[in-house]
């Protein structure tokens, strides 16, 4: 919970979201837990429709009520706090409360992104948005300056007091804590702001809400069952043909991630086909070695390898260009790993300045991530009433020999996979220490469709950091990959190992932005 009072700005608020991967050492338990909140009863296709919007619209600009999910960031670290931990919630939250409390130095990162011009310009929207919480009479701040938050001080000492108020055992105190958020004072000054500024939560879809433990998304080992048919040890690292091979592997994943995915309480997903071996191999066959696929890859078909029922492949058509608001702010990731073995790591965003609306005395912005949904009648990602949509949010614990050891995570909307992907490459092909890992430069595809309003996308782009040879880029270009150069394919990963026999550990802090990693 501190991470949401010192890093607000990178898209992580006490009333957003986000996944975890967990493994207690003492249970042998390995587990994944969905914090994304769910649509409000009111959203559905033919509301936003009924509007005039055939996608459903967000921030910059005044639509961005329009796409506020249930909070459920806060239910999720309860969740986890009850079945795995054992401090109270008063224990927990107190640094949360010192550093929102007392303040906090303003830092670079943060700094930067005060200046965006979006940000501002969505405060001015919503007034009195963030201007006195955050900046200095309208002005930037100097490094150093303190910065205080009372109003998310308040929602947080709300939820302290409810927690302490109650005789009861350890759970029970949890619970209330959660509840002064979901059921409380605090839902009650959610709904009655987000509806001033034309929002449609409810408190009923504040109270019942409730994160889930699940199986994590099947991308990342889609990728790896793909790129099991080819010897990428032997390409070289970050060579043209491992590039290409990597690229066009993540180009039929996305293809089948618009076709198919889609929260499985709602939507019948052929999860077991898209993870089988064989079709997996059918799959790699469709990569050229010798020309990059010129567009939004079509979806294959996974049902033919599925037992699931409930065939659907509608897929949602790839728009034509235009102003891409998803790289505007990012996200925050946390890997904890101590002696006793235990891995846990997050990915937590949502309400970023300037896509949402921040409420001063709430201390915080609501997620935007109804603008992840569409309004395809029929799409395993069409919005409804409770519904999750599909996330760009993810990290993985890997094991070797069959035992959790590492934990990977990189911010980054939908280069947020394919970044983590990368990691996982480098250090388990072709052997990278942590630090190594996280500094290799990267690459990401941009010919699919955006998760993120308007889901614009760049047909055969391909993007490159700094870093790669000029003949690197020649060469790939002559397979036929635009080329876009830019500063990050993803920021703020981290690797981090622990050595099941030695109990030694190591980590990686990622230089493309504020990033740490520490040793207590």
């Amino acid at each position: 919970m501190a991470a949401a009072v010192v890093e607000p700005i990178a898209s992580y608020s006490l009333a957003a979201e986000g996944v975890f991967m967990l493994y207690d050492a003492d249970s042998g338990d390995l587990r994944s837990l969905s914090g994304q909140g769910g649509a409000p009863a009111a959203a559905t296709a033919e509301f936003y429709r009924s509007r005039g919007h055939e996608r459903i619209p967000t921030g910059p600009g005044m639509d961005a009520p329009l796409s506020f999910t249930q909070p459920g960031i806060v239910d999720a670290f309860i969740n986890m706090l009850e079945r795995y931990g054992t401090m109270t919630l008063a224990e927990v939250i107190a640094p949360a409360i010192s550093y929102a409390e007392d303040g906090i130095p303003h830092y670079e990162y943060m700094l930067e992104r005060l200046k965006s011009q979006s940000g501002q310009e969505q405060f001015d929207n919503f007034p009195p948005g963030g201007w006195e919480v955050f900046y200095d009479d309208r002005g930037v701040p100097a490094p150093g300056t303190m910065m205080r938050q009372p109003g998310l001080a308040n929602t947080l000492k709300s939820m302290r007091d409810a927690s302490l108020a109650t005789s009861g055992s350890r759970e029970e105190s949890l619970q209330a804590g959660r509840n002064a958020f979901y059921e409380g004072p605090i839902a009650e000054l959610i709904v009655e702001e987000t509806r001033k500024v034309g929002g449609i939560l409810s408190m009923e879809d504040l109270a019942g809400y409730r994160s889930q433990f699940g199986e994590p998304g099947p991308m990342l080992m889609q990728a790896l069952n793909i790129l099991e048919n080819f010897d990428l040890k032997a390409m070289g690292h970050n060579s043209p043909a491992y590039i290409h091979t990597v690229a066009e592997a993540l180009k039929l994943c996305f293809g089948d991630r618009e076709a198919f995915y889609g929260d499985p309480d709602f939507a019948t997903v052929p999860i077991d086909g898209l993870l089988s071996k064989e079709y997996a191999a059918i799959r790699a066959e469709e990569i050229d070695p010798e020309g990059a696929y010129p567009e939004q890859r079509p979806a294959g078909d996974p049902w033919r390898f599925s037992k699931k029922t409930g065939r659907t492949a509608a897929q949602v058509m790839a728009q034509a260009l235009g102003p891409d608001t998803s790289a505007d702010d990012g996200t925050t990731h946390v890997s904890v790993l101590d002696r006793h073995g235990n891995l846990v790591c997050g990915t937590i965003s949502g309400g970023s300045f300037s896509k949402s609306v921040f409420f001063p005395e709430l201390g915080a912005c609501l997620s935007t991530r109804i603008e992840m949904f569409n309004c395809e009648p029929g799409h395993p990602n069409v919005v409804e009433p409770g519904k999750r949509p599909r996330t760009t949010l993810v990290n993985y614990i890997v094991a070797r020999d069959g035992k959790p050891a590492m934990t990977f995570g990189c911010p980054g909307g939908d280069n947020q996979v394919q970044g983590n992907l990368q990691l996982i490459l480098n250090s388990l092909v072709f052997g990278m220490d942590p630090q190594q890992a996280v500094e290799a430069p990267r690459f990401a595809t941009s010919s699919n469709v955006n998760s993120f309003y308007p889901h614009v996308y760049y047909p055969g782009q391909l993007d490159l950091e700094e870093g790669f040879a000029d003949s690197t880029v020649g060469a790939l270009k002559a397979l036929g990959h635009k080329i876009y150069r830019t500063a990050n394919c993803g920021l703020g990963a981290t690797v981090s190992v622990r050595d099941p026999e030695t109990g030694s550990m190591s980590t990686g802090a990622d230089p493309r932005r504020a990033c740490y990693a520490l040793a207590l």
